[in-house]
């Protein structure tokens, strides 16, 4: 039933852009989302660079405080707390699959939204950052790690592979450019209210952005890698086409003129 079911749904779009500039792109990507990430890591275990800033802009965001930013603010991070991203990202794809009859986009946008998930948690054990002081949190206590940003990365790699995944199937280039700018001042968005609501400092969310980037670059290269050329047959001695009949048959008698 189900691979009937496979069986009808249509097509995923063909790609715009060619499977070397999509590779090109992926490569892009993964060099500076790893580059951002490591550049924070780096920071932090030694307390230099943008570290240096965490303490002045907690501080900054802390003191700025008003009541319609919070509210505004709070109201973001509640909608893309992982947990609720994860199932409005799942029932996002279902609708998506159902209605564009294709599995192949959804998948990779859920495979994206698993491996963030994954990565952040991970990356949290390892690292093992404390938050900033609790006096601060504005929603109630958290008492997960605090490095890197889940609510960041969880929205970065879902607007990112869904500008990707829609964008590189249609529309034109200033459409592209600008549904990848909404994605990435969305991102940013909700990584400042992150550090106003007081629960990450500052190279916590500049990390998740670096995270965010590198698992774009796996679901842009896992799709490019997909629509790869098929290789040409190499053709036998057998499919060769036959000679032209305009060549004389040298059994043949000649003819006399």
């Amino acid at each position: 039933m189900i691979s009937a079911l496979t069986a009808r749904l249509r097509p995923t779009p063909l790609l715009r852009a060619s499977q070397q500039v999509l590779f090109c792109w992926a490569g892009a990507l993964l060099v500076a989302g790893d580059a951002v990430f490591w550049l924070m890591f780096a920071a932090v275990q030694s307390d230099s660079g943008l570290a240096a800033m965490d303490g002045p802009v907690h501080s900054l965001l802390v003191d700025s405080r008003n009541p319609a930013a919070t509210a505004l603010l709070a109201a973001l991070s509640a909608v893309t707390a992982p947990e609720v991203l994860s199932f409005v990202g799942a029932a996002f794809a279902l609708v998506w699959a159902a209605w564009k009859r294709e599995l192949w986009r959804p998948a990779v946008l859920m495979g994206a939204m698993v491996l963030a998930v994954v990565l952040t948690m991970l990356i949290k054990q390892f690292v093992s950052r404390s938050r900033p002081p609790t006096s601060d949190f504005l929603l109630g206590p958290d008492d997960a790690l605090s490095f890197p940003s889940g609510h960041t990365v969880g929205i970065g790699v879902f607007a990112v592979v869904l500008a990707y995944l829609v964008l590189s199937r249609s529309g034109t280039r200033t459409t592209a450019v600008l549904g990848f700018c909404a994605a990435f001042a969305l991102t940013a968005v909700v990584g400042i209210s992150r550090l106003y609501l007081g629960y990450h400092w500052l190279t916590d969310v500049v990390a998740s952005c670096g995270v965010a980037l590198a698992v774009a670059a796996v679901a842009v290269f896992t799709d490019a890698a997909r629509h790869a050329p098929a290789r040409p047959r190499r053709k036998g001695p057998e499919s060769r086409a036959p000679r032209s009949s305009a060549v004389a048959d040298p059994s043949a008698p000649e003819t006399q003129a």
